[in-house]
């Protein structure tokens, strides 16, 4: 058995994470830390936002037609949500204009729960966390 996943998403999500791949290309998604967007999840075009040190990739969408979406979380905002698993969904509502989603009039929207304590230990064993 592997590691537990840290992050999946809602049919709802992944059927829109489609729709968006398939007008702009592949994607990514960025656990936002706040401002100006709440601390939404973000979708961008692959690359359009550069992570790197300061950012934790917590795994990749199954897209289920062979795609796949890296979903990424700043370092310091994962300290407060390592112990959680993550799940993308997708609600109506205007999001934040900055994710590609926005002018679908729907936006994503990031639902927790705590992990298990087995799921936390074998995470915590492989030096995840």
């Amino acid at each position: 058995m592997g590691l537990p996943e840290r992050v999946a998403a809602t049919e709802a999500a992944l059927d829109m994470l489609r729709t968006l791949r398939a007008k702009h290309g592949e994607l990514m998604i960025h656990q936002s830390g706040g401002c100006c967007d709440g601390s939404s999840p973000m979708c961008y075009p692959a690359g359009d936002l550069i992570t790197g040190d300061v950012d934790v990739h917590l795994g990749d969408l199954d897209l289920g037609d062979g795609g796949s979406v890296p979903v990424w979380m700043t370092r310091a905002q994962y300290e407060y949500w390592k112990h959680t698993h993550l799940t993308i969904d997708l609600v109506p509502g205007r999001g934040a204009g900055f994710s590609l989603e926005a002018p679908e009039g729907v936006r994503f929207l990031l639902r927790s729960r705590v992990l298990t304590d087995d799921e936390y230990g074998a995470l915590h064993a492989a030096g995840v966390l």
